[in-house]
């Protein structure tokens, strides 16, 4: 523990923490969403359980760093790019976060009589599925991260576990607040197709800075937001 003694451990731990909690924001939202299709009763403990999925695998990846770098060795060349491991991962995972995402906007839009039957059905298990696969993609970002920021593994792990406990405080009012409202979920799906192109292109080696997409939501919410109030206001001024 001899890290605890050292300020710049300190300064890395916090500066992690608060990176590993924004770069979490769309896998809250994605494990948000997902939990829907599970009965109602059972949706703040698979939000759990997905986020302590997330939390394991982020420590695994952690403890195997040999691994975790060696994904970044290119392959084979691809029209003239090198393609690593994790370039493979990122664009598998851009690709499952477009069709699911769409997926779930046309349920939503449209009403799929199909997919709302399916809802009450659907598999606690299949759920947890989807989440820990799309938990690797986001954990392979953050552990990359994490990887070039801190000296130290204890720090790294400690600032997995902090950043995951306060996604499970928030989880449930993010999804409850999603779930209450419509439009809101259709623009968090809009940008998990945004966030799925960026993991794409990340993978053929375009870099699209995350600080846009982020603030694109973060501003396109607050506009919603302010629409929510305007509507209510409106319905009060109706019924008064």
């Amino acid at each position: 523990m001899v890290w605890m003694n050292d300020p710049h451990a300190w300064i890395a731990l916090a500066t992690l923490t608060a990176l590993e909690i924004v770069l979490g924001i769309d896998n809250i939202i994605f494990i948000s969403i997902l939990v829907e299709r599970v009965e109602k009763a059972k949706r703040n403990k698979a939000r759990i359980i997905g986020l302590s999925l997330a939390m394991i695998t982020r420590i695994c990846l952690l403890l195997s760093l040999t691994w975790v770098m060696g994904l970044t060795d290119h392959l084979f060349t691809l029209y003239g790019l090198d393609i690593s491991g994790r370039d493979l991962i990122m664009i598998s995972g851009g690709l499952f976060l477009i069709w699911k995402s769409t997926h779930e906007i046309h349920a939503s839009v449209e009403g799929d009589r199909a997919v709302t039957a399916v809802k009450g059905k659907k598999a606690f298990g299949a759920v947890l599925i989807q989440i820990a696969l799309i938990d690797i993609v986001f954990s392979l970002d953050s552990v990359i991260t994490a990887v070039g920021m801190a000296s130290h593994i204890q720090v790294m792990i400690a600032a997995v576990v902090i950043s995951v406990g306060v996604m499970m405080i928030s989880a449930k009012a993010i999804g409850g607040f999603v779930e209450a409202n419509p439009t809101i979920k259709i623009l968090a799906l809009s940008f998990l197709i945004m966030v799925g192109v960026a993991l794409i292109g990340e993978g053929f080696e375009f870099h699209i800075p995350k600080g846009y997409i982020y603030f694109s939501m973060a501003f396109s919410i607050g506009v919603e937001i302010l629409n929510m109030k305007m509507r209510k206001k409106r319905k009060r001024m109706v019924d008064f």
